[in-house]
């Protein structure tokens, strides 16, 4: 469980960024090599790096070099790990609506049989 945590952690610390988000969009798509990376953005090459060393240690990218080129890929099955646990808080707040809906029914219930009831003088 704490080693899910920390797994948790890491893949939202690595998607809290909007650069390192589009990038996995786009390895969605395939591998990409970092240079096809790096164009529709606007910084260095060693700036676009550093994102995808965080990618590469949130385990959601891996990336091979071959030659000149680095080409990197979506590892999906770091998604799996926060597919479970939304999948879990889904649970919960399904549950909690669920009460509250028929919490709200309990008192529409009440509410109707108090208006039913004659008033006493």
């Amino acid at each position: 469980m704490a080693n899910q945590t920390m797994q948790l952690d890491h893949v939202f610390g690595a998607l809290s960024d909007a650069t390192r988000r589009a990038i996995v969009m786009r390895l969605c798509a395939g591998e990409a090599s970092v240079g096809e990376l790096a164009k529709p953005f606007e910084m260095a090459l060693p700036s676009l790096m550093k994102h995808i060393r965080i990618l590469e240690n949130s385990g959601l990218v891996v990336s091979e070099k071959i030659g000149r080129v680095r080409t990197c890929a979506l590892q999906p099955e770091a998604l799996e790990t926060i597919e479970d646990w939304l999948s879990g808080q889904r649970k919960i707040w399904e549950r909690r609506l669920d009460h509250l809906e028929n919490y709200v029914e309990k008192l529409k219930n009440e509410e109707k049989l108090s208006a039913r009831k004659p008033k006493s003088r």
